[in-house]
């Protein structure tokens, strides 16, 4: 990276990194790009050169959150063959990179709850770090010694992320020790994921695992 490119990337992670104080300490909707770019030292024209707006500033936390998260899964997943392990791990690591903004997660929950607003996870806006999600935890299921039905495979990453994403809203709301429920939480949850998917394969429940993938593809077309 030259130095102009290295530069401008300090810039973009000083206006981010400078929002989120403000958004902790002002509030969301009282924090303006106007107050963001005074604080950081920066013109107004040049914080909205790097975001359009607030919600960008959002959305790019969530992305550099999402990159925190992947870093931290790599040893799990390059010593783990296992599906219950690789998937423990990864929802470990997820808690791990999200408690230190716990004080202030509820604030951007409220906004990401709403149906029509970029920051819902489900929305066109957060469709790349959506994906990445969702490919870290394909990566959990394919390298796994998981033996599955193909079309149960395809579908069971989506499936780990909505999961994930369940965890996460339980942890927005945990208000013990150091997040020790949610920690608890995926302890205790995991191995009734694995015993789950792992009866996929018995005959009883076949039929049931082709429906519901049958339903999955259906909603989501």
């Amino acid at each position: 990276m030259d130095e102009k490119a290295a530069k401008s990337e300090q810039t973009r992670a000083l206006i981010v990194a400078t929002a989120l104080r403000l958004f902790r300490e002002r509030g969301y909707e009282a924090t303006t790009m106007r107050v963001i770019a005074k604080e950081a030292g920066v013109s107004v024209g040049n914080a909205y050169y790097y975001f359009a707006s607030k919600e960008e500033l959002i959305q790019a936390y969530y992305d550099e959150l999402q990159e925190e998260h992947a870093r931290a899964c790599r040893e799990v997943l390059a010593k783990e063959r296992d599906f219950a392990p690789r998937l423990l791990g990864v929802l470990r690591a997820r808690v791990d990179t999200m408690v230190p903004y716990h004080a202030f997660a509820g604030k951007f929950f409220k906004f990401a709850a709403e149906p029509t607003s970029p920051l819902n996870p489900f929305s066109a806006e957060a469709g790349p770090s959506r994906s990445a999600a969702v490919a870290l935890y394909r990566e959990v299921v394919d390298g796994s010694s998981l033996k599955i039905d193909d079309g149960f495979r395809q579908e069971l990453p989506e499936l780990l992320w909505i999961y994930s994403m369940g965890i996460v809203l339980y942890w927005v709301h945990d208000s013990s020790p150091g997040c020790r429920k949610t920690y608890l939480l995926v302890e205790r949850t995991v191995p009734l994921v694995d015993r789950m998917v792992s009866m996929s394969r018995l005959p009883g429940f076949k039929s049931v695992t082709r429906q519901l993938v049958g339903i999955i593809r259906e909603v989501r077309d």
